[in-house]
């Protein structure tokens, strides 16, 4: 219960650091968006960004929803959803060696012992499809991954599981980023990324 409030106080917080801004700002904000929606250049660098970033989101505190959505925004439907699902497979395949490598320990360490045994919980209920029911929940979604590795999960089976659950992860942030620069509207893209994670969470509390 402890570890559930915090996440929500934490999702709570973001969305006002989102939020504050645009209502302090959102003539400024509108017309730097606008800049990098016309440059090439500009748009290259975003998208070589998302990735890299995605791609360290197994070990580092990325707000994947975010790095997703913003490329939706910024890059279109087609691009946005092609860098995240390559940045976020990449961290993937990261996060299974590791937890093939090092087992439990470096999971406890990234993920924290709780989460990990409520994603074992989960595991036995629901086997190696875990890894997609979880795929839009903050900490469960990096601990499947970690637990596929420490499992020896048949590696072609895993990529066929990560890459259906990033495939649909990814295409639905960018949907949520191109709608939102069709309306020439930052704050809906990243109100959206904070919703969909939020929402994800609730639902698998709730299985």
């Amino acid at each position: 219960m402890k570890n559930k409030f915090k996440w929500i106080l934490i999702a709570f917080l973001i969305l006002l650091l989102i939020l504050i801004p645009f209502f302090l700002f959102a003539d400024s904000i509108e017309n730097w968006s606008d800049y990098f929606l016309n440059s090439t250049q500009s748009k290259l660098l975003v998208g070589m960004v998302i990735g890299v970033l995605l791609s360290i989101d197994i070990f580092a505190p990325v707000p994947s929803s975010i790095m997703s959505t913003v490329g939706g925004y910024f890059l279109g439907l087609i691009p946005g959803t092609l860098i995240s699902l390559i940045g976020m497979t990449f961290s993937c395949i990261i996060g299974y060696y590791l937890g093939a490598k090092f087992g439990n320990p470096i999971t406890e360490r990234l993920v924290g012992a709780d989460e990990l045994l409520k994603l074992e919980n989960l595991q036995n209920k629901y086997g190696d499809w875990i890894i997609i029911i979880s795929r839009a929940v903050p900490i469960l979604a990096e601990a499947s991954i970690l637990l596929a590795g420490i499992g020896r999960l048949p590696l072609n089976r895993f990529i066929m599981l990560v890459l259906l659950s990033n495939l649909g992860i990814s295409l639905a942030y960018a949907t949520i980023g191109a709608y939102s620069a069709h309306l020439n509207s930052f704050l809906l893209a990243f109100t959206g990324a904070i919703i969909l994670p939020a929402a994800a969470m609730v639902i698998l509390n709730k299985i």
